[in-house]
């Protein structure tokens, strides 16, 4: 990021990294993704605007994730769209095979639609080729959106599910932020 900045490519910012709360051992599910939104919404947010100098407000808010992080992602900035100018997916997508948490999102998304592409200004999902293990899961996500007309930009960098690849889309992503 610093290397950015000093090339002028991304607009100094601050990055905050929650803990996401997620206990690999429990089920991934609605609770579960309503815990992160609700602690990110109501607690990590006006900590960072109360204690730390930040514009605040949607055009100058992003946020991004990876693996699961994807998914807390989907879930909160999609949810929460009036919130986040900017969403970042990393080799994520709703499970295709769990119809009982991928249907509330989409349903979601179709009756807000119009709002979600008129809030945010960057929609920016990337994969990891396809040995990425959510690369399926991403492509038949995008394939719901493309039906509902929800705009995003996909980029896909080879290397699977791997730090490699998250590095790469943070780079590209980061670059698009605040503009």
């Amino acid at each position: 990021m610093d290397n950015l900045i000093a090339e002028n490519k991304a607009r100094p910012m601050l990055i905050v990294m929650a803990d996401g709360n997620f206990n690999t051992g429990a089920a991934f599910n609605d609770r579960a993704l309503r815990t992160f939104e609700n602690e990110l919404m109501r607690s990590v947010i006006p900590f960072i605007e109360k204690n730390y100098r930040v514009a605040e407000g949607t055009s100058n808010r992003a946020l991004a994730g990876l693996s699961m992080g994807g998914l807390q992602t989907l879930h909160t900035g999609i949810r929460n769209h009036d919130q986040f100018g900017y969403i970042g997916v990393f080799s994520s997508g709703w499970w295709a095979n769990q119809p009982e948490l991928s249907a509330p999102q989409y349903d979601f998304m179709k009756a807000n639609a119009a709002a979600i592409n008129s809030n945010v200004k960057h929609f920016w999902i990337a994969m990891g080729g396809k040995e990425d293990i959510a690369f399926n899961n991403c492509k038949a996500m995008l394939a719901r959106f493309d039906e509902l007309g929800i705009k995003y930009t996909y980029s896909e960098h080879p290397g699977g599910h791997t730090w490699p690849v998250w590095r790469n889309n943070l780079y590209q992503f980061s670059q698009l932020l605040f503009k």
